[in-house]
């Protein structure tokens, strides 16, 4: 027995944390499009840009379409191409994203108040920074709010068009669509604002404790691996590569640390030897003994 709830209690939990995950990015997400996007005719792209054109030209005509509501009503189109291409887990974070970002969406609405209407810059940027923390928190645990997400999914598989840019075509699109609602002014800073949220997006998922991960070609591979250990503190991998040039087979070192200690690390490389190659890229998660634990 004790076996048992020892296998469910960290599978429950990780659900529980994800639920909260969902519900309170998609509270944070409602909380910009109420206070800043929707009431400054700010539509940067996706499902709810495109739901607030269509909400504004339905008030313009004398009867209301929430937001929130438009939401589930495109997604629920959408989801037939989810069926078919996804797993049910996928599915199912797909409509908990869905269903919570479009229900606080509308729920919130009569309640909060409209933000910075006599500044259309401080309206995107904040509106940019809310929903992109917001939408962030929903995606770090696999969720999402469907929408772009999966036309974009779409697009790229009948074409050669990566999804990444698909995405970014559609949500040109719909910004293009607000022009004749709203105006180019407001257009110009609804693309401030989606860049805002995409770059929010990756800081929450991505984290931002970035660390740095090093690759080191030496001859004297022994050296620097044993002042990596005992001066940084840090594992160290080795294996075997081949130049393709010369032929000759060598040890190259690979180690994940710090941004405070790359300076270091490349001070002792070139204190050995100064002949080393060594190459430096970003790693945006790293997990394990030394790093992370992989329950955060």
């Amino acid at each position: 027995m004790d076996a048992i709830n020892a296998a469910i209690n960290p599978q429950v939990k990780r659900y529980v944390k994800e639920a909260l995950a969902v519900i309170v990015g998609s509270f944070v997400f409602a909380v910009g499009l109420d206070c800043f996007e929707v009431p400054n005719g700010i539509a940067a792209g996706g499902a709810s840009g495109l739901a607030t054109v269509i909400s504004k030209v339905a008030s313009d005509h004398g009867f209301m379409l929430p937001v929130g509501m438009q939401v589930i009503a495109m997604n629920a189109l959408l989801m037939i191409a989810v069926v078919r291409t996804g797993g049910k887990r996928y599915l199912a974070r797909t409509i908990a994203g869905v269903l919570a970002t479009a229900l606080f969406t509308d729920i919130l609405a009569p309640v909060l108040p409209a933000l910075g209407q006599d500044d259309l810059l401080l309206a995107a940027l904040m509106g940019g920074t809310v929903c992109g923390l917001g939408l962030g928190l929903v995606f770090r645990v696999g969720a999402n709010t469907g929408g772009t997400d999966i036309v974009a999914q779409l697009i790229s598989r009948k074409t050669a068009i990566s999804v990444g840019f698909a995405c970014l075509l559609v949500d040109l699109v719909v910004i293009a669509v607000s022009i004749p609602v709203f105006g180019m002014e407001n257009a110009l800073y609804s693309s401030v604002a989606m860049y805002l949220s995409s770059r929010f997006i990756d800081t929450v998922v991505d984290g931002l404790g970035v660390q740095r991960a090093a690759f080191i070609i030496s001859q004297k591979p022994k050296e620097i691996e044993q002042l990596i250990l005992r001066e940084l503190d840090r594992g160290c991998t080795s294996f075997e590569a081949s130049g393709s040039y010369t032929g000759r087979h060598q040890r190259v070192l690979y180690v994940v640390m710090g941004r405070q200690e790359t300076s270091l690390l490349k001070s002792m490389v070139a204190e050995v030897d100064s002949h080393a190659i060594v190459f430096i890229s970003e790693v945006h998660e790293a997990f394990g003994e030394g790093f992370r634990e992989f329950a955060e």
